[in-house]
């Protein structure tokens, strides 16, 4: 099982996070590249932080279930917003997510920059994980 836990020896997370995630051998590490807002038909959810983060992380969940893995394998979760007038939405949206993956408050390592911009224009959110999948069995 995978372990994650805050030590008493620094400050409490100020988000929902874990400051420490341990690995066990019988899984493997899966990276799962930046993930944008975009329905599967390849349209833009929407203009809003909100609307692109509810379908990056369905995404998500999709790339998670492709790799026989689940949200309660997510080992580290990056988030880059491009400007911080998308917090609100972004924040709204995982808030959601969360308490549906996570109902223990368990939650995966997590780090979120706010940059000037992502790849294109109309993207306002990207999110990139890290997943330790079970080890198939051959």
């Amino acid at each position: 099982m995978i372990e994650r836990w805050n030590p008493e020896t620094v400050a409490a997370p100020i988000g929902p996070y874990s400051h420490l995630v341990r690995v066990p051998a019988d899984h493997e590490l899966v990276v799962v590249s930046g993930q944008v807002g975009m329905l599967p038909d390849g349209e833009l959810a929407g203009p809003d932080a909100e609307s692109q983060t509810r379908a990056l992380l369905a995404n998500l969940e999709r790339l998670l279930e492709a790799a026989g893995a689940g949200p309660e394998h997510l080992v580290k979760i990056f988030s880059m917003l491009s400007g911080t007038e998308h917090l609100d939405g972004f924040r709204t949206a995982t808030r959601e997510t969360f308490s549906r993956w996570y109902p223990e408050a368990d939650w995966p390592a997590q780090s979120l920059i706010v940059v000037a911009a992502l790849a294109r224009p109309e993207l306002v959110v990207e999110v990139e994980a890290l997943v330790a999948a079970p080890k198939l069995v051959s």
